[in-house]
């Protein structure tokens, strides 16, 4: 626990300082109290474990830029972005992290949370005294971004049921989970918006200012101590923004250490929060410490530096703090606001609470998690599914948009090549009905390959944030991601194969038709598994359109229609074999037609089975094996998927 009389010697700038930090310090304590004796609060059906969070001379730097590099800047191989920044966060503090464009609040944000995907970080951090542990302070912590990342296509309460069932314990029963959704859901006011989708942002569904309320609500669901937020009111108007912070507020008053990084809030914004971390541009603190009523802390010290102006009646403080001490002030004063800062009484009273806090309380026990995430390997798979399953139903522009384009497609080749299946006399027969198959792989084929590759991207998204919130491990996103497609495409290629293989004639054995739906439902899996495939080993959807087409085209090239095999140079035909298309071929045509005995009436005394054999190359007896290969290309896709989303990240912090 906390230790009162260091927290309150902490803040003795002078008497008043001292009184105030002590009232504010009591209520915060009599809030843990409270919460310990398991006293129900708003917002509180399940109980937390509050804790602090300090930070001791954090340094973060990367690798030099080219650019920098190129401008003659070799003094070091690394730009250092945080230089010995140090500071502490505790319960029911609601704390801002201020400063000019490239102070590095944001960075510091990111250190502390564990969410930089790069660069190199020195320093100390311990949460309630204990090492920080990134796998474990996952599990207490929630990080709210400045971009409002959701999946679209569910709702808001699916939203916050999905990110619950992912990351409260294991022991807590469904009914519980239920009571605690419900609470989180009036803290953060929104009830009224229970059913509503939560769309794309600036397209459809919730306003701006709603996808903060819902992004902080999802972090809440968790049941966190401690939260980051960034910019939470970042382009938002006056009233959007107060509604935000009221819930900021709220948050903060169950007891949370709540850190937001803030950009020229406004006076009202300011003054909810009850202290402040400012930076200087080049990563240094300058004011670590209480704002005070109506920032009078913050005024008095910064006020008390020689050649500050003071502030104007009615002026922004938050403003005002910025004006005096951006770089321009420093040259023009010829002081060093970081110098300032760490020979003043503040700094020596901070540091000695960051070293008492960065003990362990007597008694206290390490945190610590038997499994890296709060539920089993099959229930992150069904949660996965299951809202990858409200995301896919709730799409029409993708789901019911394929199945009209698979329907207009099977009817426009059904009516192009009526009753051509049924006709095997001549050469010419063969190939109208192989051109058939060969047209219908390609343009439905490739229409469900481009069409998955935005729904994917979006979804990669989300994905990232919910992995650094520790919610799952790969495998089972990407395992919800692959079955999801299943069931619709098993429907897409029931209606092409019903409608094309009635129209087009083919002979009507139980056999022959259920060989070509299974052809035609492998060869979209392959399809689509393949446009998901190429999304997830590159950087975004347009890139992997770039890719997926130059492979069309090969696979076009290489199918065995425009060129059979056998007419293929030798050096080329090791393509032919790994062309997924040329087995659907293979399959299609072998399938339908590689029985029939009967002479061609065109065919030199060549049976319609020899003919296939001696100018394609296919062999009817070998179909099971076809079967098998088409069936591996759709695994090998789908793998390929699974482990590309594992292993990449391409998103860079």
């Amino acid at each position: 626990m906390i230790k009162p009389m260091v927290l309150l010697e902490a803040f003795k700038i002078q008497d008043d300082i001292q009184r105030s930090a002590s009232s504010s310090k009591s209520f915060s304590l009599s809030d843990a109290t409270l919460r310990t004796n398991g006293q129900k609060k708003k917002g509180m059906v399940l109980p937390f474990e509050p804790h602090s969070l300090t930070f001791e001379n954090i340094y973060y730097s990367v690798d030099m830029p080219q650019e920098m590099k190129e401008q003659g800047i070799t003094v070091d191989d690394r730009l250092v972005l945080l230089k010995g920044i140090s500071g502490a966060f505790r319960p029911g503090v609601l704390t801002a992290l201020m400063g000019v464009s490239g102070a590095g609040k944001t960075t510091l944000m990111d250190v502390l949370a564990g969410r930089k995907t790069g660069g190199y970080i020195e320093g100390n951090i311990t949460v309630s005294g204990f090492p920080k542990k990134q796998e474990t302070f996952a599990r207490i912590s929630g990080y709210c971004e400045q971009n409002d990342i959701h999946s679209p296509h569910v709702t808001v309460y699916e939203s916050l049921v999905y990110s619950a069932w992912l990351r409260l314990a294991n022991d807590i029963d469904a009914e519980t989970r239920k009571m605690f959704i419900e609470e989180v859901m009036e803290l953060v006011e929104l009830d009224s918006l229970r059913h509503a989708i939560v769309g794309l942002p600036g397209v459809n569904g919730l306003s701006t200012e709603q996808r903060k309320r819902l992004t902080i609500a999802v972090e809440l669901v968790a049941n966190p101590s401690i939260i980051f937020m960034d910019e939470p009111t970042s382009g938002l108007d006056a009233r959007a923004a107060a509604i935000v912070m009221r819930t900021v507020r709220n948050t903060v008053d169950t007891g949370r250490t709540v850190v937001c990084t803030i950009h020229q809030p406004s006076i009202d914004i300011f003054e909810a929060f009850d202290e402040l971390f400012l930076m200087k541009r080049g990563g240094q603190e300058i004011y670590v410490g209480p704002l005070g009523h109506h920032s009078k802390y913050l005024i008095k010290y910064f006020e008390g530096i020689q050649g500050v102006s003071k502030i104007k009646d009615g002026y922004n403080p938050a403003t005002w703090m910025l004006e005096v001490t951006a770089s321009a002030q420093e040259l023009s004063l010829g002081v060093d606001f970081a110098d300032i800062y760490k020979n003043s009484d503040l700094y020596r009273r901070n540091k000695a609470l960051i070293e008492d806090l960065s003990k362990p309380a007597p008694g206290a026990k390490e945190l610590y998690f038997a499994t890296q995430y709060s539920q089993p390997f099959l229930s992150q798979c069904a949660a996965c599914l299951w809202k990858q399953h409200w995301s896919y139903w709730r799409n029409p522009p993708y789901t019911a948009v394929r199945f009209l384009f698979t329907t207009a497609i099977a009817l426009m080749f059904g009516t192009l090549f009526w009753d051509l299946g049924s006709k095997t006399k001549k050469i010419q027969d063969l190939s109208n009905a192989m051109g058939s198959m060969y047209a219908a792989v390609l343009f439905i084929g490739i229409q469900n390959s481009s069409s998955v590759q935005p729904v994917v991207s979006v979804e990669r998204t989300v994905f990232y944030r919910e992995r650094a919130a520790g919610m799952y491990s790969a495998m089972p996103y990407a395992i919800g991601q692959v079955l999801i497609e299943i069931p619709y495409i098993f429907v897409q290629a029931s209606v092409y194969g019903i409608i094309v293989y009635s129209m087009i004639g083919f002979e009507w054995t139980a056999a022959k038709f259920f060989w070509y739906i299974f052809f035609m439902l492998f060869t979209l899996l392959y399809f689509t598994f393949y446009g998901m495939m190429a999304v997830a080993v590159t950087p975004n959807n347009h890139i992997a359109a770039i890719v997926s087409s130059a492979f069309y085209g090969l696979w076009n090239l290489f199918s065995g229609f425009i060129i059979p095999r056998p007419s293929m140079p030798v050096w080329w035909r090791w393509y032919y074999w790994i062309c997924p298309v040329s087995w659907t071929l293979y399959g299609l045509l072998v399938s339908q037609f590689g029985d029939i005995n009967e002479l061609l009436e065109d065919g030199n005394n060549e049976t319609v089975k020899q003919h296939l054999r001696n100018y394609y190359g296919f062999r009817h007896d070998y179909l099971g094996f076809v079967a098998a290969v088409i069936i591996s290309f759709a695994v090998l896709f789908g793998t390929i998927f699974a482990v590309a989303i594992k292993m990449l990240n391409f998103q860079r912090r």
